[in-house]
């Protein structure tokens, strides 16, 4: 096979990955509901249950119950910030908390997110009850440089100042390239659900 079809062959390879990515956020109106356009690359996300994100594949909220470790093409020298959000909440229905945000590290050195600045504590997927199946989605942006964060800090164990998040203004105010790569999973309530809401205080619903 000479190197020029071989690149030619790479190179449908990769239109077609990214088309592929981009055909399940349009399915899911994750573009334009969230984002303007879907990104290039499918982050690989894996929970420690070892359960994956695929791109609308559905999971439990008990399998999703832990931060997962987030791997993508990351330049070492760069800084990055990965957004974690459902924009159902409380329902797909009716999702007047949309976006709710579950997980916001900014300043991550390469691809070591234990090393970046936590604006938004982890917490794990927890639709009510009968609200359907949720859309949960993790993005990574890109940085131009190490940024000063002025967000409120937001702990695991509180709901407050969670509600009515949004991606693309967060993205647009700190000038963030992207999102250059992303995962999406789908889960709707299991028994796991309860321990969620009451870590956040809201076991009420």
């Amino acid at each position: 096979m000479s190197v020029t079809l071989l690149v030619f062959l790479c190179g449908l390879l990769i239109e077609s990955c990214i088309a592929g990515n981009e055909n399940a956020m349009v399915k899911e109106q994750i573009v334009p509901e969230i984002v303007d356009t879907a990104p290039n690359e499918v982050a690989e996300i894996t929970y420690p249950s070892g359960a994956k994100a695929n791109m609308g594949k559905i999971l439990t909220p008990t399998q999703v119950s832990g931060q997962p470790t987030i791997k993508w093409n990351s330049d070492p020298n760069s800084f990055y910030t990965i957004v974690m959000v459902d924009p159902d909440a409380p329902s797909r229905a009716n999702p007047f908390m949309r976006e709710w945000n579950h997980w916001i590290v900014g300043n991550v050195p390469g691809d070591d997110i234990s090393k970046g600045e936590v604006l938004t504590a982890f917490v794990s997927s927890g639709p009510p009850k009968d609200s359907g199946l949720h859309r949960y989605v993790i993005f990574i942006y890109k940085q131009d440089k190490e940024l000063s964060f002025d967000e409120p800090r937001l702990p695991n164990n509180s709901a407050d100042q969670r509600a009515n998040f949004s991606v693309r203004n967060f993205a647009k105010k700190y000038n963030l390239e992207g999102p250059i790569a992303g995962n999406f999973y789908l889960a709707e309530w299991d028994s796991h659900v309860p321990i969620v809401h009451k870590q956040l205080g809201i076991d009420n619903i």
